[in-house]
């Protein structure tokens, strides 16, 4: 387990979630400005109930929102896409690991951002190579 001083805040995840964001390649990029990013410390327990997830620590983030490849004209006027990140789950996992804590939340938001394009895995991993 890693020994260091304080967590990082929730700001500075975003600030590393949102450095992540601003690598992604075009035409990525583009279709993100209108998803809205969160940083909680936690999903909570309609949304972990919702995934059939028992414990907190195992759901790191979330895409909420219609995949652009299920979209059509009749959702216009939903509410915004979003992708939630856990920050505790995410550095539990990190002082378990070897992963910078850039590269993991990286690793995270870019599953999710995939879910928003509705990447296959591969697609995702190629993405998040893209960002590294």
């Amino acid at each position: 387990m890693r020994r260091f001083g304080n967590p990082p805040s929730a700001d500075e995840m975003e600030a590393i979630a949102r450095r992540a964001l601003d690598s992604l390649p075009e035409p990525f990029a583009d279709h993100l400005r209108d998803v809205v990013l969160l940083i909680e410390g936690f999903a909570d327990d309609e949304t972990l109930s919702a995934m059939g997830i028992e414990e907190a620590f195992d759901l790191t983030g979330i895409y909420e929102g219609i995949p652009i490849t299920e979209r059509s004209v009749d959702h216009s006027g939903t509410l915004p896409d979003r992708i939630r990140l856990f920050r505790r789950p995410i550095l539990d996992e990190w002082a378990d690991g070897d992963d910078t804590l850039e590269h993991l939340v990286a690793h995270v938001l870019v599953h999710e951002v995939g879910h928003h394009f509705g990447l296959s895995d591969e697609d995702m991993h190629a993405l998040e190579d893209a960002v590294a």
